[in-house]
């Protein structure tokens, strides 16, 4: 198919998402933004939520790490399930508890505003690049495979893709992404399962048969019993686990779709229901990556990694797959990248410039702040876009995860210390913990063959982070308040400032 008109379906795909969010916009309020009103439908939060939690990595680097390592990225959903039920059943009754709009703000009042806008800074440096990385996975295949057929460089494109997730997420953020993200996810799905099927027809084979061809190649292995391998089984459980905590319950992104939820219930709800859909969507998309290495075998293909799925979508399927496949792969992309460009918003105002005390500014000050704010993070995610393309890696989901074991643990660390300790903290020294661990794990990363010869610290980096983190919080903190009463020893108020 001519990329003429594969271009002319993509603006028409983007026709239809501007009137979807222009329909969900109307009425929107400065609350709106930040947290939909709380009277977010938890059912339509769900299902939008899948398309956030996968996005464009999903679609393409998930099916293109199946010809690596089997099917042993499920054994991180296994451990995710878990910690969705820590989510569900120990993070979002504080959040409620304190009718929050801003997670950190728990931080705040637990720890101290440092540790509040620590924990801030860490989610906006974790987001930007993770957004990012999704972002530049899907730009760079439309650009291969449709705009540099029309002469439009990759630096227009992306500066264009970020300007359009601007313009229909800028006057109602999350009102109108729950709605978006519900549109997006459906289309997503729609091409992962008419993906799958296109090739079973292709190769003749039934599930089953498929199945069993795959495992005689040894593409459907699950675990992984090599304790020095990264890929060990309790390893990628506890991982799998801890990633689930950190990316989802203490990521402002993720939490302020959660807590848009009109009650506890339906929020927790939400994360059960948001926990399974993902576990069967994620085993799809293995089984995809599957059909397409037996595929890619058979027709003699070289394409591997994140490239084997688009090339063989373009090079041997019929142009209506193509059009269902650009579709399906820039609904993977907008539900992770408008959502984070509003929740980056949303924790700046409120945790960093907290906008919500500004009690000499009127609703237009606030307003103009938050759309500046909003284009600042723009120009911040285009700007990565453009170091992306000069290191260009060649597996973004491996590069996503191994940033996030940096960059989450001491949000895992913080948190852990803020809900499971009683002790008081020295506030203004919390930003030398939280600084100094990442670097200190980075270097433990890029120098583990020589500490611990054929051993390999996999994702459980991310616990190694968080534990060093949450030593390092105990070492400067006091012992804890007395109690009085029966009461906890560091008593909370009923309520916090959002």
């Amino acid at each position: 198919m001519s990329s003429s008109i594969l271009f002319c379906v993509v603006l028409a795909y983007f026709g239809v998402l501007f009137t979807v969010a222009r329909l969900a916009s109307r009425n929107a309020t400065s609350e709106s933004f930040f947290h939909g009103n709380k009277n977010s439908n938890w059912v339509v939060v769900a299902f939008g939520m899948i398309g956030t939690s996968l996005s464009g990595v999903t679609f393409v680097s998930v099916p293109g790490l199946v010809g690596q390592s089997g099917f042993m990225y499920f054994q991180i959903l296994l451990g995710q399930l878990l910690g969705y039920l820590v989510v569900a059943f120990v993070l979002l009754p504080v959040f409620y508890k304190f009718n929050l709009t801003s997670i950190y703000a728990y931080l705040g009042i637990r720890l101290g505003p440092t540790s509040r806008a620590c924990g801030a800074w860490l989610f906006l440096l974790s987001r930007c690049i993770g957004a990012s990385a999704r972002l530049y996975l899907v730009i760079i295949i439309l650009q291969e495979f449709i705009l540099d057929g029309l002469n439009v460089s990759y630096w227009f494109s992306s500066a264009a893709t970020i300007g359009l997730i601007v313009l229909y997420t800028y006057q109602a953020g999350v009102k109108t992404i729950i709605w978006t993200d519900l549109l997006q996810t459906a289309l997503m799905l729609g091409g992962l399962v008419a993906g799958a099927a296109y090739l079973l027809n292709a190769l003749d084979l039934s599930i089953v048969d498929s199945y069993r061809q795959m495992d005689v190649k040894g593409l459907a292995r699950v675990f992984s019993h090599d304790v020095d391998s990264s890929y060990f089984w309790p390893k990628q459980l506890l991982a799998g686990m801890l990633i689930s905590i950190a990316m989802t319950g203490m990521d402002q992104e993720m939490m302020q779709k959660n807590i848009s939820v009109k009650s506890l219930r339906d929020s927790q709800k939400n994360v059960v229901t948001l926990a399974l859909a993902m576990t069967a969507v994620v085993f799809v998309f293995l089984f995809l990556g599957g059909l397409l290495s037996l595929f890619a075998e058979g027709a003699g293909m070289t394409a591997a990694g994140d490239r084997i799925f688009p090339a063989v979508v373009f090079q041997h399927m019929p142009q209506v797959m193509q059009l269902v496949f650009v579709i399906a792969l820039i609904s993977a992309l907008f539900p992770s990248a408008d959502g984070a460009l509003t929740a980056l918003t949303s924790s700046y105002c409120m945790d960093i410039a907290r906008m919500d005390q500004r009690t000499d500014w009127t609703d237009q000050m606030r307003l103009a702040f938050r759309r500046k704010v909003q284009l600042i993070f723009a120009v911040v995610i285009f700007l990565l876009l453009v170091v992306l393309k000069l290191i260009d890696s060649q597996s973004i989901v491996n590069l996503i995860l191994r940033l996030a074991a940096i960059t989450y643990g001491p949000l895992l660390g913080l948190f852990c210390f803020a809900m499971f300790t009683s002790r008081s903290i020295a506030d203004r020294k919390v930003p030398l913990v939280v600084l100094s661990v990442p670097v200190l794990c980075f270097l433990l990363d890029e120098f583990q063959s020589h500490l611990f010869g054929a051993y390999r610290i996999g994702l459980e980096m991310l616990a190694i982070n968080g534990a060093l983190t949450l030593a390092g919080l105990l070492a400067i903190s006091d012992r804890p308040l007395a109690r009085q009463d029966g009461a906890a020893a560091f008593p909370l108020p009923d309520r916090l400032p959002r």
